[in-house]
């Protein structure tokens, strides 16, 4: 993994994550604190829980994790006090779900991230980090860029767009460093409550339960490993100042069918299951990897976990060989 030398750390040094109990939440403290920066978290703990940041051998000071949701105010204002920068990762992040649960996703997503802005706005804390993710595009001929005209088809997707417009209208309206950060496909460990297809997939095997594919599996994704997330939001909160206003996106920059993915855990997993295929879910994308050249130039990000090396690893993490 790619380290940077200490003396080039920004005079930022307190930063506010939220959903900082969640799975990308927890590696980024470990991450973050190598670097010396001290942590607040905000988190409802409706996903995430306390027990993962001692998993990851963080211990909160006082005050320090504030229990508490983005769409309450008092608590967003709570937790700003005497931050330097926010990581903004708490969110309704499940797309089929947010079929069932549009209004949910909107007040999660689109409130949530106002409240957290206006809060910035008002106490002047100038440097946001938002997660984002490619579902803000939509349906697009892949690879995914910064330069795509954004056409969501799914009540999460529209709703962290609208978290991607608040964000550049704070930051040409009211100076904030804001820097949005579109997301591919992030597995790695702590993810035990995720849905997504990784977790799904090892968490079956593990259980010798066929996997199962909605589709004919060649619908693609592009899979990322959280450290390498945690190396963008690292360069990202060092250099807010320089990409204000700046969307990257953050992936592997390569394209995995599900079908591909499913068998590498057959594989990696040992155990005679099978694959069996569902009908198509409502709401998900045929295709989708991005194209990282933006953020490789600018940022200077480098993805550096290959996808066998880093499901291998996640394999041993769930059964107990790596903790």
């Amino acid at each position: 993994m790619k380290t940077i030398p200490q003396n080039q750390v920004s005079n930022i040094s307190t930063i506010l994550i939220t959903g900082g109990c969640g799975f990308i939440g927890v590696n980024l403290i470990k991450y973050l604190t190598k670097f010396g920066y001290r942590i607040r978290i905000l988190d409802n703990l409706s996903t995430g829980q306390k027990k993962n940041l001692l998993n990851v051998g963080y211990q909160p000071e006082p005050n320090s994790l504030i229990i508490g949701d983005i769409r309450d105010q008092e608590a967003v204002n709570q937790a700003i006090k005497n931050v330097d920068a926010i990581v903004h990762l708490a969110a309704h992040t499940r797309v089929v779900e947010s079929l069932s649960k549009p209004r949910d996703t909107w007040d999660i997503n689109s409130k949530g991230t106002f409240n957290l802005l206006e809060a910035c706005r008002v106490t002047g804390i100038k440097t946001f980090i938002f997660i984002s993710t490619n579902a803000a595009l939509g349906e697009q001929i892949p690879p995914f860029d910064e330069t795509k005209i954004p056409k969501p088809i799914s009540p999460y997707g529209a709703s962290k767009l609208a978290g991607e417009a608040l964000c550049t209208a704070y930051c040409h309206s009211f100076g904030l460093n804001t820097v949005i950060l579109r997301i591919g496909n992030s597995y790695g460990p702590h993810s035990r409550h995720k849905g997504s297809v990784i977790a799904k997939f090892i968490k079956r095997a593990i259980q010798n339960e066929n996997l199962t594919i909605y589709g004919d599996g060649n619908q693609t994704r592009d899979f990322i490993h959280v450290n390498d997330v945690c190396q963008a939001i690292y360069l990202c909160i060092k250099n807010a100042k320089s990409i204000a206003g700046e969307t990257f996106h953050i992936a592997s920059g390569r394209e995995t069918t599900i079908s591909e993915l499913a068998n590498m855990i057959l594989k990696i997993s040992g155990n005679k299951i099978q694959i069996i295929h569902e009908p198509k879910q409502k709401g998900e994308v045929e295709r989708n990897y991005s194209n990282i050249a933006k953020a490789q130039k600018v940022l200077g990000f480098k993805p550096e976990v290959e996808l066998k090396d880093g499901i291998t690893d996640l394999w041993n993490w769930y059964t107990g060989a790596i903790r």
